[in-house]
């Protein structure tokens, strides 16, 4: 077996487990809230964007995964101690995907509106991180990238993030709505997308 085989093996396993671990609890959250979040506060110009980006986001890896050949011309040149530090970050990804949807159970949604009966939730990562889905995320496409030693799906994995930091204010602005000053004190201990480290005087 060829070592751009068993990355192509190993990438696989992990997309697929972070796969399965999302769609699992997203359709259980849908199951025990009962209730079809509207996607119309998402705008429609962001909406389409991240659909349109997610599709490109999923589908790059894969179609490394399924032909290597497909994606050649953006092939970085990595070495291979890098590529195996991209499944050390995807694999842990995977404990961290686990934890944060265990954290957040049915609150989770695909858009930037609350279910009815949302609670704030700032146990488990959420109590560091207000959006830790992001955050890892976008890093676990970004080890794709490099399992892959592939700068085109690095820099899909950079898009995605950018244009979900473009939502982050439209779903707090939900948040404070919902939550009022509960919400914009947990914003004050909280960082958006990685921990907030208080510098001492």
């Amino acid at each position: 077996m060829t070592n751009e085989n068993i990355f192509r093996i190993l990438l696989a396993a992990i997309l697929i487990t972070g796969f399965a671990i999302s769609a699992t609890f997203r359709r259980k959250a849908d199951k025990e809230s009962g209730e079809k979040v509207s996607v119309k506060d998402e705008g429609k110009p962001m909406f389409l964007a991240l659909r349109l980006g997610g599709l490109v986001i999923w589908f790059s890896p894969i179609a490394y995964v399924i032909n290597p050949a497909w994606l050649a011309w953006s092939k970085i040149g990595l070495p291979y101690w890098a590529r195996w530090i991209g499944v050390g970050v995807g694999v842990t990804c995977i404990a961290l995907i686990y934890w944060l949807f265990s954290s957040i159970g049915k609150g989770i949604t695909s858009t930037v509106a609350t279910r009815t009966d949302h609670k704030l939730v700032t146990h488990g990562p959420y109590r560091w991180v207000r959006h830790p889905l992001y955050s890892v995320g976008t890093t676990f496409f970004l080890s794709f990238g490099a399992m892959a030693d592939n700068w085109f799906i690095l820099s899909a994995a950079i898009i995605a993030f950018i244009l979900l930091a473009m939502r982050t204010p439209n779903e707090e602005a939900h948040l404070i709505e919902k939550f009022g000053n509960e919400y914009r004190d947990y914003m004050k201990a909280t960082g958006a997308f990685l921990p907030k480290f208080k510098v001492q005087p």
